[in-house]
């Protein structure tokens, strides 16, 4: 199947998933709701979604258990875009070429749709235990074997979910990045904030995608690698695209960066070193993917797609 007809339809998918696990507007809490689902359904190119049930599918999963995880991920991750945008951090009006939830809410309406996101998505996470059929006396070994075994994933997931967003994950890069923005930064400090920042998200996508589908150690071991790389890889193309691209292409304020007084890897290297370590960081993760037992194709032409994107 051609890749852009591939994509267009796991994204799709991912679309449908989201949807069937946001929450209604009603009750006096509909403004917070309204506003929640407004970023929601910006679009964007659902990638940690799309990516995790690749890597789900890659190591044969077939329970519908990580859609759950799918809507969860989303969340987290629209959640955080409404907090970067805030006044108190990076102050854009506009994300995915509409107003951000600040302008059309204000901030107090944004801050709690940000913090209803991230609530939200650990009740939807938590709701996959509920998709496990539970076992009867009348059972095989092999039936009350598996039910536990995915219970286990489950909880494992769970922890990955947790952990990533937080202060050892995304908020430790965002808090690095608040408190060193303006300073001159050292390569160490920067590679923290990239894997942290944006890395962390990515890496607890591909990774509850192979937890869930009973992948072994050295399978998440290789999934870890391969998110790190994706993660770094991708933010360094951000940086790139923050210096060559149009407000149109991004749907997104340009320059934000050096409005900001952020040190970037462009900053530090150039753009000329920063397209040849992406070039590296993605040749890299493809190599450990193929590596892997299963068909990869699409993760592959996934991969390469968002590195080397041009929005």
């Amino acid at each position: 199947m051609n890749f852009e007809i591939e994509l267009k339809e796991k994204v799709g998918e991912a679309e449908r998933v989201i949807a069937s696990y946001m929450p209604k507007e009603k009750g006096l809490q509909k403004t917070v709701i309204d506003a929640m689902d407004y970023t929601m359904s910006a679009g964007g190119k659902r990638i940690r979604p799309v990516i995790m049930k690749a890597v789900y599918d890659l190591f044969g999963g077939t329970d519908q258990i990580i859609e759950p995880f799918m809507a969860a991920i989303e969340m987290i991750h629209t959640y955080s875009l409404i907090h970067d945008d805030l006044p108190a951090l990076d102050n854009d009006d506009y994300r995915r070429g509409r107003k951000t939830a600040h302008i059309v809410y204000g901030e107090a309406m944004a801050i709690l749709a940000g913090d209803s996101l991230l609530n939200y998505a650990y009740e939807a996470a938590a709701s996959s235990f509920s998709l496990v059929p539970a076992s009867t006396e009348a059972d095989d070994v092999n039936s009350l074997k598996k039910e536990l075994s995915t219970r286990i994933n489950l909880e494992k997931a769970m922890q990955i979910l947790a952990r990533n967003p937080g202060i050892y994950g995304m908020i430790g890069g965002q808090v690095a990045d608040v408190e060193l923005t303006g300073k001159k930064l050292n390569p160490e400090q920067l590679t923290y904030i990239y894997e942290n920042k944006t890395g962390a998200l990515i890496e607890a996508a591909m990774t509850i995608g192979a937890v869930l589908a009973g992948a072994d150690t050295s399978g998440i071991e290789k999934i870890e690698k391969i998110a790190y790389n994706v993660g770094m890889a991708f933010q360094i193309q951000d940086d790139i695209l923050d210096e060559t691209a149009t407000f149109e292409e991004l749907g997104k304020p340009i320059h934000s960066d050096e409005k900001n007084a952020k040190v970037t890897y462009v900053t530090l290297y150039g753009i000329e070193q920063s397209e040849k370590e992406v070039q590296r960081l993605s040749e890299e993760a493809i190599t450990i993917l193929e590596a892997i037992e299963g068909d990869s194709s699409f993760l592959v032409e996934l991969i390469t797609y968002l590195i080397h994107r041009k929005n």
